[in-house]
């Protein structure tokens, strides 16, 4: 399936069901049908738009962790080393660095890899802008409204992630 398909499909489930949903949400505190469908509306247009923002972010930053590993090394704290006059913060530094050390050593061969942040860039967009659309259009039940789009979206958000990963060809490792 191509890529251009494949959003499309993706956009499209999205708005139908978002659509769906928020009429659903919302018909639980009010029976204005007029409140009703324009909040479907504004909420499976928008789960649809954010959908191809959402994917286009997601690949963008896929392709920049792509190569990246999280280590706790990143973790050193410089103030240790500004304050570390006194026994007890010499004491603390190094009890911190023999930690840092070991976890280290340990996540040299267990690192997780740096795409398992490249989702959050896009999950923590998408919610600012569906909680903020939702509550300029005025939407009734506005948490019932978005929560579940938060959620399934960081859920696609990490299986797309993985997928873009399984379907890449491996790159040889230079032994430098």
């Amino acid at each position: 399936m191509s890529s251009t398909l494949r959003l499309t499909l993706s956009a499209t489930i999205s708005f139908a069901f978002y659509f769906a949903w928020s009429y659903w949400a919302n018909s639980l505190v009010t029976e204005n049908t007029a409140v009703l469908l324009r909040s479907a509306l504004v909420q499976g247009t928008l789960s649809a738009t954010i959908t191809i923002l959402f994917t286009y972010i997601l690949e963008k930053t896929v392709g920049k962790f792509e190569k990246s590993y999280i280590s706790l090394i990143f973790v050193v704290p410089i103030i240790c080393t500004v304050h570390s006059k006194t026994k007890q913060n010499v004491a603390i530094f190094k009890t911190f660095k023999n930690v840092l050390d070991k976890s280290a050593t340990y996540l040299k061969n267990n690192a997780l890899p740096g795409t398992t942040l490249a989702p959050l860039l896009p999950i923590s967009i998408q919610g600012a802008i569906a909680i903020t659309v939702n509550i300029i259009n005025q939407t009734p039940n506005l948490w019932l409204t978005v929560t579940p789009s938060i959620l399934i979206t960081a859920i696609y958000g990490y299986i797309y992630t993985f997928t873009l990963l399984i379907s890449k060809p491996a790159q040889p490792v230079s032994q430098d």
